[in-house]
């Protein structure tokens, strides 16, 4: 039986009067790819909020690797191995690549760990490697969010979650940062990803949640989900 990397149980999470996620229960096992899809307000980005510590659980509990992490501070959440690689990126535009790149190391105590790190990250994303002395704020979308994934791999994450990491990018460079997230996944590395390009991510996935309003609508896995016509119809569109 496969290990449990992350298990999520009746995860209602609000703001206000507002109930962005109305009891959730999701699991990714260990090694694997689950993609989380939905249309915008679906409650995709507040679920992996809520798993970094970023946002406050009003129901529900969140496992990770037996612990119980539902609110922890990020911090200690982080150097438990759960790293996020945000929606928007968030780089330091006024720092290299190198010194972004080195921000992800935070909570990694060895630099020999570090090291490895860093030649982990290039060898992913040579054009990085390319760049590091430039400043972020020269480099192109694509690479921005090469160097978002390449910063969150530097903590050495025991789980990857990825918001949305083809939002606003060329189709060719979508098409490289789904293979380095299937070169990820033949790594070993767990990946928990917030996607709306489904399509892509399915073809990468093992498991496939889709939220509507807040709620799971259609669970299984990623090749069912590929010829379920309710999906294709409600997400994919003619795609």
């Amino acid at each position: 039986m496969t290990d449990i990397a992350l298990s999520i149980r009746g995860l209602k999470i609000r703001y206000g009067a507002i109930e962005a996620v109305k009891g959730i229960d999701l699991d990714v096992p260990q090694g694997q790819v689950v993609a989380l899809l939905g249309a915008n307000g679906a409650g995709k980005t507040s679920t992996l909020r809520c798993i970094s510590g970023l946002t406050e659980a009003a129901e529900g509990t969140i496992t990770f690797q037996g612990q119980k992490i539902t609110g922890k501070d990020p911090e200690k959440i982080t150097k438990m191995g759960v790293v996020q690689s945000p929606e928007g990126r968030q780089i330091f535009r006024d720092l290299t690549v190198e010194e972004n790149l080195r921000t992800g190391a935070f909570t990694v105590g060895s630099r020999a760990q570090v090291k490895a790190n860093f030649e982990m990250c290039y060898e992913y994303f040579p054009r990085l490697k390319e760049r590091r002395s430039q400043m972020s704020y020269t480099l192109s979308g694509g690479e921005l969010q090469m160097l978002a994934i390449g910063r969150a791999l530097m903590a050495s994450p025991k789980l990857l979650l990825l918001d949305e990491p083809s939002l606003g990018l060329a189709p060719l460079v979508v098409r490289d940062i789904f293979a380095i997230i299937a070169r990820l996944k033949a790594a070993g590395t767990t990946v928990l990803i917030v996607e709306q390009n489904a399509l892509q991510t399915l073809k990468i996935a093992d498991y496939g949640y889709v939220l509507a309003t807040g709620k799971t609508s259609i669970e299984g896995p990623a090749h069912e989900l590929m010829a379920d016509t309710r999906l294709v119809e409600a997400y994919l569109g003619s795609s």
